[in-house]
């Protein structure tokens, strides 16, 4: 891909999740969150780890599954020992969703601004960034311990958005989660769906599906916002 593929001035800015995006890491934490449960006494199908937790914080998903009987406390120590465990899973198989890489060094070659917006806590996000050693790529980084109100709710790309200092919709944001999809549309980005946790039916809805970043150029990108 050469340098003239994109025109350098910074039209739009690229947002990413992380689990799913970043990593596929939703394998492990399907692993560690089933394992966790268990130990809680809670039996979760994979359909209630997509459509209940995935995308979420922890703290959003722990108080809705033990029903809100669960105090602050209790919640970051439960946050903690779940993300311990995904942790110690995830380490021997930790490596970028392919093509991200490549993709990374073309967008700053190209000035392209990115941020990470995610719901996984700051031990994850240093863990994630450490092990595949991409922080300084990122001008932006915004984890679940900084926001509020988890996705579905637009807030953290919103946070994210007000950061980064471009109209919401130059903003393109990568998701795998339809809690982020919709976090993110209801923001004003524009969004590109990542088929590792979701179909490209089910992600139709989006900007545009990839399976990976191997194929994607930063022209066909551009298009979503011109």
């Amino acid at each position: 891909m050469s340098k003239s593929e994109l025109n350098k001035e910074k039209t739009f800015a690229v947002i990413f999740d992380m689990d799913g995006v970043i990593v596929d890491s939703n394998p492990y934490h399907r692993i560690a969150l089933k394992k966790f449960c268990e130990q809680h006494g809670y039996q979760l199908s994979d359909e209630y780890l997509k459509g209940k937790i995935f995308g979420r914080t922890n703290a959003d998903w722990l108080g809705e599954l033990f029903q809100g009987k669960l105090t602050d406390i209790q919640i970051r120590d439960f946050e903690e020992e779940k993300e311990q465990l995904f942790r110690e899973i995830f380490t021997p198989h930790i490596k970028p969703v392919k093509g991200l890489i490549e993709f990374l060094h073309h967008l700053r070659d190209h000035q392209v601004p990115c941020a990470i917006a995610t719901s996984a806590p700051k031990s994850n996000v240093d863990f994630v960034l450490n092990k595949i050693r991409i922080a300084e790529f990122f001008q932006i980084i915004i984890h679940g311990n900084m926001i509020k109100k988890s996705k579905p709710h637009p807030e953290i790309y919103q946070k994210t958005i007000e950061m980064m200092r471009f109209p919401p919709w130059c903003n393109i944001v990568f998701e795998d989660s339809l809690s982020g999809v919709e976090s993110a549309s209801r923001a004003g980005c524009k969004v590109v769906g990542i088929t590792t946790t979701h179909s490209r039916q089910e992600l139709s809805h989006t900007n545009m599906v990839i399976d990976d970043f191997e194929q994607l150029s930063l022209k066909e990108l551009k298009t979503l916002v011109d």
